[in-house]
């Protein structure tokens, strides 16, 4: 029996499941670069060169290792820019008996893999995706009956089973969780590693010929082009990152700085959700460097809370709540999203230098994206559905199964709280603790109102009071609300009219 193996865009890894009993004899491999997937969006050329370059060096690894190798690039006139369609044409020429394909992370094209076997007139096996450590149907058997699906109890679960990070049955350093040693600001004295970086190749500079040609409208540029594309660079990168970040890592996660866009972050998040990187492999690594005294554990609990806990719990939810996941929007948001996130032309200046390191580099940190993009997403009341497709669009690490939870859950609330135990909300003051930011600002975060004033000041403000009948029982935000109950109806009111003017011009699209 001759199976053909499908080998979808972030599946770039000799493990997949889809090659577990591969016959170098008989079978073959169909990877296929379509366009569809890169024009359903005005995503990032970066992260288009980024997807296209790691699939192209991947199939000259397994053609080079004996694998018959069935690649389709974009602008290969054979490509009919639907796998079905290959498929067939494959199955006639080849003499394909039976396909077989590992579970896509993508709801919308897991629904279209199920209608293969009815197009193509074979057999098509379609095998657990062993990219991840959780499966979808354990996350679903753990979700079930539960009221809330709160990340810290399934973290503690995943611990206990691959025993990472246990002292006996206990956690190693006492506590769970130290995301309260995680929030420094950066120390001024600190010194940055310069972050990892690797010069195109011949292959590579053909692919950014090609994004510029077929996507010249896209978001960004294809300029300075310094991210890994193969399994070495990846693992170098990993490896760079246990040796010179990690130690920091901890302690500054939640910092920002307008100088530095990389600070001490793994940067490995596209690796590992395009399977050059295996999650078990840098939960290895980071546990090693902990028991040698390497880093602290506040550094390493951190670092291997964001992969074993929250990419395995975001992809667990997206599956267990989707299709509806998309529509939700809870808060009833229905402010459009401003062109600033575009253009970058704004005189907010934390949100205008996260705009331009993502513009720039198709990457920002977890707390730009959550505290600056998404809280400002959030308090102005901006619609979910835009706000998640310029996510999905910009970011090279950005798949719908990590964006949308993120997204709806964790930045804008839409969910009404199936993720987050509240809104993930802010005034100007966090922002200035966290960032050096505030200080070269047209607006003054010490203002709370009027023209002058940060706009993150009387959003909050603004957001809560319209947003009462939803959320003043929510008991994280007790203090919150009493301190609004507390405000003079004059205060109220000057925060109420600043927000309703701010938010005017944004329909007007005035440069605010």
């Amino acid at each position: 029996m001759r199976n053909l193996c499908v080998i979808l865009a972030d599946q770039l890894n000799q493990e997949i499941s889809s090659l577990n009993d591969f016959n170098k004899d008989l079978d073959e491999i169909l990877i296929c670069e379509l366009k569809k997937n890169f024009n359903d969006n005005n995503h990032h050329k970066k992260k288009i060169v980024y997807q296209i370059s790691c699939m192209r060096h991947f199939g000259i690894e397994m053609d080079a290792l004996g694998f018959k190798i069935n690649y389709l690039k974009l602008n290969d006139p054979n490509n009919e820019d639907s796998y079905a369609s290959i498929i067939l044409d494959l199955i006639g020429k080849k003499g394909i008996d039976r396909v077989i394909v590992t579970e896509s992370s993508s709801y919308d094209e897991m629904k279209s893999i199920k209608q293969w076997q009815k197009i193509i007139g074979r057999d098509v096996e379609i095998r657990k995706n062993d990219l991840f450590m959780c499966d979808k149907q354990e996350f679903e058997e753990w979700a079930t009956g539960r009221k809330e699906l709160r990340l810290e109890f399934f973290y503690r679960m995943l611990r206990k089973k691959y025993d990472v990070l246990m002292d006996g049955e206990k956690p190693e350093g006492g506590a769970w969780n130290f995301d309260k040693n995680n929030r420094k600001p950066l120390a001024k004295k600190v010194s940055i590693p310069k972050n990892y970086s690797c010069t195109p190749d011949k292959e590579t500079e053909n692919v950014i010929n090609l994004v510029n040609n077929e996507f010249p409208d896209h978001f960004g540029s294809t300029g300075d082009f310094i991210f890994g594309v193969t399994r070495y660079e990846a693992l170098k990168a990993l490896n760079q990152f246990i040796e010179e970040r990690l130690t920091y890592f901890g302690d500054y996660q939640d910092a920002m700085n307008a100088e530095d866009p990389w600070l001490f972050h793994s940067h490995l998040s596209m690796y590992l959700n395009n399977g050059l990187l295996l999650p078990k492999e840098c939960i290895e690594l980071a546990e090693k460097a902990f028991h040698k005294s390497k880093a602290p554990i506040n550094s390493v609990e951190g670092f291997i809370r964001q992969i074993l806990g929250w990419r395995e719990y975001v992809r667990g939810l997206y599956w267990l709540k989707m299709p509806n996941y998309r529509a939700l929007n809870d808060l009833a948001a229905e402010v459009p999203l401003p062109s600033f996130y575009w253009n970058t032309k704004t005189k907010m200046n934390c949100l205008k230098i996260s705009i331009e390191n993502t513009k720039d580099n198709a990457y920002s940190h977890h707390i730009q994206r959550l505290m600056i993009l998404g809280n400002f997403a959030l308090i102005a009341g901006i619609r979910p559905k835009e706000v998640n497709e310029w996510f999905l669009s910009v970011y090279a690490d950005a798949y719908e199964w990590v964006e949308l939870p993120n997204v709806s859950g964790m930045a804008l609330f839409a969910d009404g709280g199936i993720m987050a135990s509240k809104p993930y909300a802010s005034s100007g003051a966090y922002i200035n603790r966290m960032s050096n930011y505030c200080k070269d600002c047209h607006y003054d975060v010490k203002e709370k109102v009027g023209k002058n004033a940060c706009p993150f000041n009387y959003l909050y403000w603004n957001f809560l009071d319209r947003n009462r009948k939803k959320l003043s029982s929510n008991t994280r935000l007790g203090l919150a609300y009493r301190n609004l109950n507390n405000m003079p109806d004059s205060q109220l009111s000057l925060v109420n009219e600043s927000a309703q003017n701010f938010l005017s011009a944004i329909l007007k699209d005035e440069e605010i």
